[in-house]
């Protein structure tokens, strides 16, 4: 009786995918209408305006500080619009956390932003000679052990964060944030002046007269207020905050090439690492898109008539901010040249390849190769952020609306975010020249230990052989 099982052959068969290489284009921006709309929900103009005044003109690192530190005062709004919300099946305890964590995350970037500013607007505790002001803008009085000089610790008037130290349902939530500004802030020649301890007796920040609460808290009420939808102000604030941070990177990104331009690597390197922690810290802010009710956002959407209106147009380019920001970041590939002193060989050759195996094998110039890691470092960032991103469109907007349907990626795509995310390495990394073939690639995504560990086979071959021969 003949079988009916089937055969099976002895040859293993191996299917070897074939490497996708996506096409290195720049991020598409969305329509001048879809940019516009954003921007008038948002009452951009007004908050950019905010943060681009020029009110201090001795303070040079102003237009870099001051949208940081308007950021975190949206924040504590924030706080204050999660406590409030009457609606019970809202994740209150959850929110409450991220928002903790958000708040943490800004006060020590801003804390970094500030350890070298020595020309902010700073009142002298000092000066009052241990007298309160009538207006209650100074709330206590002490004196450093040891010194018979007199402190007046100053506390903002116009900041939500002390309001919040007295309110039951956020107190613990305040105080916690109260001493992150503490300890954050140790290393900085003055302190923000929220009602924080200050036990060193620093100077205070003009908090009131830099940040403005009043005017940036007048922006609460945006042109769709009137909508009967608690995620309404979720949304408004949680992209307010973003803004405000995106205002402080591109002021961050032109620093950058100006230190590098003027060959100043270790500062340049140290401002990349900064820019790293405020892609990841956007990346946090869209995270909170994750904790809105699913049915009240899906109103709010309808409500909003939030759709789609190209395929190739991702919902966050329609923020010009953003777009502008991952474009220059993207570009500082263009740097790289500078910063090996090479020129780059017009015909492909490896030469800024090479440049940089020497600079990674010499050590002279460490400064250099710090400057190099951090460009990585915001690459690496930037990536992470629109995968991150392309997540949270999926969950919140629906994988239609954000082509979550597509199964194979292929080159074609016109999914830019796609292409932002699986796009190759820009900067040299380490690779033994192929001496049989022209090298026609000046960056290679090579890791540095192949590298070396050819170098090492070849130095060992080579020693053999010189040995046979002698």
């Amino acid at each position: 009786m003949p079988s009916n099982s089937p055969k099976f052959s002895n040859k293993l068969n191996v299917s070897i995918p074939t490497v996708f290489r996506p096409p290195n284009k720049s991020p598409i921006s969305c329509s001048e209408s879809a940019c516009l709309a954003y921007d008038q929900y948002l009452r951009l103009p007004q908050l950019t305006k905010l943060c681009t005044s020029k009110n201090f003109p001795n303070w040079k690192d102003e237009s870099l500080i001051k949208p940081a530190l308007q950021a975190l005062e949206i924040t504590f709004r924030f706080v204050s619009i999660v406590l409030s919300d009457p609606r019970p099946y809202a994740n209150r305890r959850e929110f409450k956390r991220r928002l903790e964590l958000l708040a943490t995350s800004q006060i020590q970037l801003i804390a970094l932003l500030c350890e070298d500013d020595s020309t902010a607007p700073i009142v002298n505790l000092l000066t009052s000679n241990g007298v309160l002001a009538r207006d209650g803008s100074f709330a206590e009085v002490w004196k450093i052990p040891g010194e018979e000089s007199t402190i007046v610790n100053r506390t903002s008037e116009s900041s939500l964060l002390p309001r919040l130290a007295t309110w039951q349902k956020s107190e613990d939530m305040a105080q916690k944030i109260l001493y992150t500004i503490e300890s954050e802030m140790r290393r900085c020649p003055y302190t923000l002046g929220l009602g924080e301890p200050n036990m060193a007796g620093k100077p205070n920040l003009e908090y009131d007269a830099v940040c403005k609460p009043h005017e940036l808290h007048a922006l609460q009420r945006n042109p769709y207020n009137h909508i009967n939808n608690q995620e309404n102000q979720i949304l408004y604030t949680t992209h307010q905050i973003l803004e405000s941070w995106i205002f402080t990177s591109r002021e961050l990104l032109k620093r950058i090439a100006e230190r590098i331009e003027n060959k100043e690597f270790d500062q340049a390197s140290n401002d990349c690492y900064l820019l790293e922690q405020i892609w990841k810290l956007l990346a946090e802010i869209e995270d909170l898109h994750l904790l809105m009710d699913p049915d009240d956002f899906l109103r709010l959407k309808n409500q909003l008539s939030i759709n789609s209106l190209h395929g190739s147009e991702p919902f966050c380019f329609r923020s010009r901010g953003l777009f502008e920001m991952t474009k220059v970041s993207k570009d500082l590939k263009h740097k790289v040249p500078i910063i090996l002193g090479v020129e780059v060989d017009p015909s492909g050759g490896p030469r800024v390849q090479e440049a940089a195996m020497r600079l990674y094998c010499e050590k002279k110039d460490f400064d250099k190769i710090h400057l190099l890691q951090s460009l990585q470092a915001i690459e690496a960032a930037l990536k992470k952020f629109f995968y991150a991103y392309k997540q949270v469109l999926v969950v919140v907007m629906g994988s239609l609306e954000a082509k979550a349907s597509r199964v194979v990626v292929s080159a074609e795509s016109s999914d830019s975010l796609t292409q932002i995310f699986l796009e190759p390495t820009y900067y040299p990394k380490a690779r033994m020249p192929d001496l049989s073939s022209k090298v026609t690639i000046a960056y290679v995504p090579v890791s540095l230990t192949t590298y070396f560990l050819n170098k090492c086979r070849v130095d060992t071959e080579k020693k053999a052989v010189e040995a046979l021969c002698n």
